[in-house]
């Protein structure tokens, strides 16, 4: 079973029972969630709910990852 999901404005098909934190392990910009802000449905979740914050069918995510520049 598969959820279907909007990660930063792209449908994904993720396994049913991926967490915000499974998500952003299949970022490779973001090794280790460091400098990461994610938001659910317009919430933002603590990093602290990552394991435990199930996406549903439908839902939208937000990740935004900061970059070090100058």
């Amino acid at each position: 079973m598969t959820v279907q999901v909007t990660i930063n404005g792209d449908r994904r098909e993720l396994p049913a029972g991926a967490t915000v934190a499974s998500v952003i392990d299949s970022l490779h910009n973001a090794p280790e969630g460091r400098g990461v802000a994610v938001a659910v449905e317009g919430e933002v979740v603590p990093r602290g709910k990552w394991p435990s914050t199930e996406l549903r069918d439908g839902a939208t995510v937000e990740v935004v990852v900061a970059v070090q520049g100058g």
